[in-house]
């Protein structure tokens, strides 16, 4: 992130963010964006985004994890918006479970598109620019989500010290089975077909 980044206050976008998020929902494909979210389990392996949240369920955990993603999405449309389509400023730190439920949307590509197309809402995620792992209590993130919604689902929002220490216990647990680099590298595992 630049030095001399500038975001708008929190409160003014935390206002804003409310707003995108009820248009959003009100349109008429929320709920199959919602579903499809919540189907995309068996396609997206993640080796350091859920495994970091403590006994990670699919079936219990993707319900309360979408609307993180999709207020995650409001707040950075309403930088997007704010900064004259500043896509650094709108990649706000984000906690990277929080971060994995954004991808899944991010996965529902067509229906976004047509949503953004009707409402108007540009929706942004640019993982060049993401501050993965990064967000901590107080920051930018925290002030405006705080201001928009009241607290924070503490399951998800691993500050980026409680970030590190998890990445490190679950990288050492994969590495004995040949999952490296937190599943960025695989050891050869396959027997030679007969």
């Amino acid at each position: 992130m630049s030095a001399t980044l500038v975001r708008p206050a929190p409160e003014v976008v935390a206002r804003r963010a409310r707003e995108i998020l009820a248009i959003v929902e009100a349109d008429r494909e929320f709920d199959r964006l919602r579903t499809a979210c919540a189907k995309y389990d068996e396609d997206w392996q993640c080796f350091m985004g859920y495994a970091l949240v403590d006994g990670f369920d699919v079936e219990m955990d993707t319900e309360p994890l979408f609307p993180e993603a999709m207020r995650v999405m409001a707040i950075k449309s309403a930088v997007y918006e704010m900064t004259h389509q500043n896509e650094e400023a709108a990649e706000i730190p984000v906690s990277v479970p929080v971060d994995e439920m954004v991808h899944a949307l991010a996965a529902q590509f067509t229906v976004l598109c047509r949503i953004q197309a009707r409402t108007g809402i540009k929706f942004v995620h640019a993982t060049d620019r993401e501050a993965i792992g990064e967000w901590d209590h107080g920051d930018y993130t925290h002030q405006v989500y705080r201001s928009a919604w009241g607290p924070m689902n503490e399951r998800y929002w691993l500050t980026k010290d409680e970030t590190a220490r998890r990445k490190a216990i679950v990288a050492a647990k994969y590495e004995p089975l040949g999952i490296l680099d937190g599943g960025r590298r695989f050891a050869p595992g396959f027997p030679m077909a007969s």
